[in-house]
């Protein structure tokens, strides 16, 4: 089969056009033949970091964690799919894990479902990583009805997936970004906008919540926003975070008698624990996307297997709106 590897690590490592075995099905796995998978930032930095992240794949490397395809052979012991099956996950593409950036892959069936009827296999490649870091982070932070819920990023991958869920709970959505388009889009999907770059945090909190502070923050982009997200988060709020990896003042946290919630979905992938609860947010996911509640925003350029280094340049430039897909 073919596939897209990397012989070597960092920003400037290319990938190259190899032959390999196909796979083929081993107890509790299915082999399927993958028609899209999406680029994430953690496929990136992946890339470019390689043995300084724990979860690097040894090289030469099929990276590619997300995917959407058709199953071509079970392995014993796996039940409720069949050959032919249009199925969607996140399943590889880090540690001893083959990705998608290959013909066929070899993936868990506790970690696929089936993929949504109303997307193409574009589409659904781009919603697993995204739709299962969302929907976690939200459950952790008891997000309910007629909660105030800020989403940091609301354009973003993780972002715009939130934001919709939290609307679909009944929450009163509010999300930051920058600029005309990412305003357009968040108040697309049924959020408040916030310009990070011209409200200051006082100003929002006091329209959108009465001064009270959210109930509830999911912070994407992290780092030193945490700050902010401390900041607009009311007394006993919880406050989750996709990104942790800094050093941050937890004082503000403090005072304010916050809970903190920092959101891994890769961990049933990397120690094979609770991997069926993967699957089954994926078969729920499906069905709020069939019923209209959710639907995932793709870049509007679009890239095939041979072109996967563009489709990485195209996330690293900053300049996609929404998820960057490979087609195969």
């Amino acid at each position: 089969m073919k596939a897209m590897t990397l012989t070597e690590y960092g920003p400037d490592a290319a990938f190259v056009e190899t032959q390999m075995p196909r796979p083929t099905a081993t107890p509790g796995h299915v082999v399927l033949r993958v028609k899209a998978t999406s680029v994430n930032t953690i496929d990136m930095m992946i890339k470019d970091m390689g043995s300084d992240l724990p979860l690097s794949p040894a090289l030469p490397a099929v990276l590619g964690m997300d995917f959407a395809g058709v199953i071509e052979e079970l392995g014993d012991g796996v039940t409720g799919f069949s050959v032919g099956d249009e199925v969607y996950g996140c399943a590889g593409g880090l540690a001893d894990l083959q990705g998608a950036l290959a013909e066929f892959m070899l993936a868990d069936s506790r970690l696929i479902a089936r993929k949504p009827q109303s997307l193409s296999m574009r589409e659904a490649a781009a919603l697993p990583l995204v739709g299962i870091t969302a929907w976690e982070a939200l459950h952790r932070a008891r997000v309910d009805a007629d909660q105030t819920v800020l989403v940091q990023g609301g354009a973003g991958g993780v972002g715009h997936i939130a934001v919709q869920l939290a609307h679909h709970l009944g929450a009163h959505v509010s999300a930051t970004g920058t600029g005309a388009e990412q305003m357009r889009v968040i108040k697309g999907f049924g959020a408040r906008p916030i310009d990070f770059k011209t409200a200051k945090i006082d100003d929002y909190v006091a329209e959108h919540t009465g001064g009270k502070g959210f109930d509830v923050v999911f912070d994407t982009v992290g780092g030193p926003n945490m700050i902010n997200s401390f900041g607009a988060a009311a007394l006993n709020a919880h406050v989750a975070t996709t990104v942790a990896l800094s050093e941050i003042d937890l004082s503000p946290a403090h005072f304010k008698g916050l809970s903190l919630h920092v959101v891994f979905m890769l961990l049933p992938m990397l120690h094979d624990v609770n991997r069926a609860a993967h699957g089954e947010i994926l078969n729920r996911l499906a069905d709020l996307v069939d019923g209209g509640a959710v639907k995932p925003l793709l870049d509007d350029h679009r890239f095939a297997l041979d072109q996967v280094g563009d489709a990485y340049a195209r996330l690293k430039s900053g300049q996609a709106l929404g998820k960057v897909v490979v087609e195969l």
